[in-house]
């Protein structure tokens, strides 16, 4: 069931909730986790390519996104801020555990990556998107998905993941390149 708040505006109550949750009220905070934390996981899963390390990511966003709601300015919407949050927690989560973007990453196996379990038969002729975009190297998922899915440009990615944007019109290329080839099998 929906609640009646659900019907207003969602501008109109993050503003409210991210004015009382910057002042310490937890329900708010609530009430914005609730709204903003769908969107979270799913930008975190994919640039992660790992449903469970996305739930990770999702719960650490929300942590930082409490320790910093003082210094929200609301020069933007609370939205674009809370993504530009969630990416950022995405790419030093990958720093932090040294795993640089590089072309090594190519063979990365990763053990939960979308759930491989509930594939499709191989005889069905095809892949599911989610799954193709999981197996792209990491460096070229990312900016995939940050330009393609999330609608980023390419300075704004370069300057995000600290690539120059020709790097990132180079990563998308290959990414769609790879994309074009696993779905047509």
């Amino acid at each position: 069931m929906m609640a009646a708040s659900n019907a207003m505006p969602v501008a109109v109550g993050d503003s409210t909730d991210v004015a009382l949750a910057a002042a310490g009220d937890r329900q708010a905070f609530e009430r914005l986790y609730r709204t903003h934390a769908n969107r979270v996981y799913s930008l975190c899963a994919r640039m992660s390519g790992s449903r469970s390390k996305g739930e990770e990511l999702t719960q650490d966003v929300f942590v930082r996104t409490w320790e910093k709601l003082p210094q929200f300015r609301g020069e933007s919407a609370f939205s674009t801020w809370l993504h530009r949050l969630a990416v950022n927690v995405v790419l030093n989560a990958r720093k932090t555990e040294g795993k640089q973007t590089s072309r090594t990453e190519e063979n990365e196996e990763e053990g939960d990556r979308w759930d491989e379990s509930a594939r499709a038969p191989m005889y069905i002729e095809r892949m599911d998107l989610a799954d193709a975009i999981a197996k792209l190297p990491a460096g070229a998922r990312k900016v995939f998905v940050l330009h393609d899915v999330e609608g980023f440009k390419h300075e704004e990615i370069a300057q995000l993941m600290g690539i120059t944007s020709g790097g990132s019109k180079a990563q998308l290329h290959r990414a769609r390149l790879l994309l074009r080839e696993a779905l047509e099998r």
